[in-house]
């Protein structure tokens, strides 16, 4: 495990190390086992992951989660196992102490506060390095920063909002394809995650056949009219979202709304500066049927994993409070939804249990 980068001296040659090391670990016999967010960030990190991989010889699968997924759910999880991988990389996920395949070669590549380490896992965390890498940028440098993958790391970057001038690897690939090409392809890859079908295949399929950023913002594809039409469709969804007013209580802003598109992360994202005192909670009840998804961002630079951990529901599982101290949120049943709000001072934001 290598834990928090910081500690090292060189993150970029300790991640190589670490990865190789455990890459070598792995059974050649069997395939490697890519699972990752469905984000830009998680999208890139796969892509570089398999891309690399495969250069040297491995087979790689490939499997992003979908609406509501998680690898931890046991129906997931025996997905995986049926697949039986020689190793399994787990991008963009979170870490936590519970394995998702028990006796699995596993590497955790992630930025997010972490909740655990898994036992036997080999570790590869960005969380506490000041700028923190992005999960794709982490896989780039475990393969060793390979030339002409840099594109993929900084569409990772752009996708988390990592500042421009915080890697060099995000000047050297704006200055190679251009700010506006890459800003573009970050913008559509990240569009089918937030759809109702929330179905990302067809922007990893642009990202893995690519040579650069164009692939997705400027080439004519079918994946790319896909693409376009997410973008549209997140759009409506967000016009619509936008005029529900906030409600207020205390230190907490809580807009909710009913939508099928993951739009809960950028309502919250909006009004955060427009309500730069308060913590901004965005609910969406429409997103997934029998749960309330939500965001919180807050511009007061209070620690929002620890604000949700205070206000935890019983009921609530791993999709809760996970992420960043500035950028979280979770999902939660009806009943728990119901506690969570009215704990908070809303009680007239429950939701039919």
């Amino acid at each position: 495990m290598i834990g928090v980068l910081s500690n090292i001296s060189d993150p970029k040659i300790a991640t190589r190390d670490a990865f190789n090391q455990a890459v070598e670990g792995f059974a050649p016999d069997r395939p490697v086992l890519v699972v990752s967010h469905f984000d830009a960030d998680g999208l890139s990190a796969a892509t570089i992951l398999a891309r690399g991989l495969r250069d040297r010889g491995h087979t790689v699968d490939i499997r992003i989660t979908g609406k509501g997924e998680s690898p931890w759910d046991d129906d997931f999880r025996a997905e995986l196992a049926a697949r039986d991988p020689g190793g399994l990389i787990v991008a963009d996920l979170g870490t936590r102490a519970e394995p998702v395949l028990p006796g699995c070669p596993t590497v955790v590549i992630d930025h997010h506060v972490p909740t655990g380490v898994p036992e036997g896992a080999t570790v590869i965390s960005g969380n506490g390095l000041t700028p923190e890498p992005t999960s794709a940028l982490l896989a780039y440098w475990a393969l060793g920063s390979p030339d002409g993958l840099g594109w993929l790391a900084a569409l990772g970057l752009i996708g988390d909002m990592a500042p421009e001038d915080a890697f060099p690897e995000l000047a050297a690939a704006q200055a190679r394809y251009g700010k506006t090409a890459l800003k573009m392809a970050t913008s559509l890859v990240n569009a089918p995650r937030r759809t109702a079908a929330a179905d990302a295949s067809p922007a990893l399929a642009l990202l893995m056949r690519g040579n650069g950023p164009k692939v997705v913002s400027k080439e004519p594809s079918a994946e790319r009219e896909l693409l376009l039409a997410a973008k549209a469709e997140v759009a409506a969804a967000m016009d619509a979202a936008k005029r529900v007013p906030p409600r207020v209580v205390g230190d907490v802003a809580l807009i909710r709304f009913h939508a099928g598109q993951q739009i809960h992360p950028l309502i919250a994202q909006q009004w955060r500066g427009r309500l730069a005192d308060k913590i901004v909670l965005a609910a969406n009840t429409g997103y997934r049927e029998g749960w309330v998804h939500f965001a919180a961002r807050s511009a007061t630079g209070r620690d929002l994993v620890a604000f949700l951990a205070e206000h935890r529901p019983a009921g609530a599982d791993s999709r809760y409070g996970s992420g960043h101290k500035q950028a979280t949120g979770g999902a939660l049943r009806h009943d728990d939804w119901n506690a969570f709000v009215s704990g908070l001072g809303f009680p007239e934001q429950q939701v039919p249990a």
